[in-house]
């Protein structure tokens, strides 16, 4: 059997999956002025308030080259603020401003809004998370070494 054909791959399926989810939140996440990023970014702080630029980068698994701006983007809109730490001027607070804080209501339909439209039920989707989870911790834990090519196919 030939695993090289593009509708093969997994890496292919979780890539387009990934666009069309993105695509499905734009003009959700339009109505409240973020990209798909921020909004990542917001959940986070929603969850929990007051967390480190290095806390929010372990969350969202981005490091601080692309967070950094993302971060800059969200206090230039009044929806966060950074505070360097009086106990360690190298650790930057971020918190969420009362607008930030605020835009929390209006973003609490947004799931709900993109589940009516996704074709999936709730435990199908649930299932999907759980897969994806583990394979992230799969790949994640394999760090540099092999990864058996026969798991990630099929």
């Amino acid at each position: 059997m030939d695993v090289l054909p593009l509708d093969r791959q997994v890496c292919f399926a979780l890539y387009t999956a990934s666009r069309a989810v993105t695509a499905r939140y734009r003009p959700l996440l339009d109505e409240l002025g973020l990209t798909y990023p921020q909004y990542l970014v917001l959940l986070t702080l929603w969850e929990r308030d007051g967390r480190t630029v290095k806390d929010l980068g372990a969350a969202l698994r981005l490091d601080s080259s692309t967070l950094s701006p993302l971060l800059k983007r969200l206090e230039a809109a009044g929806l966060v603020r950074r505070e360097r730490r009086a106990d360690d001027e190298r650790s930057v607070t971020v918190r969420l401003t009362p607008e930030g804080a605020g835009l929390r209501a209006r973003a609490a339909g947004l799931p709900a809004r993109l589940l009516c439209a996704d074709g999936l039920d709730v435990d199908e989707l649930a299932e999907l998370r759980v897969t994806l989870a583990r394979l992230t911790a799969a790949l994640t834990s394999a760090e540099r070494g092999e990864i058996d090519a026969g798991a990630l196919h099929g």
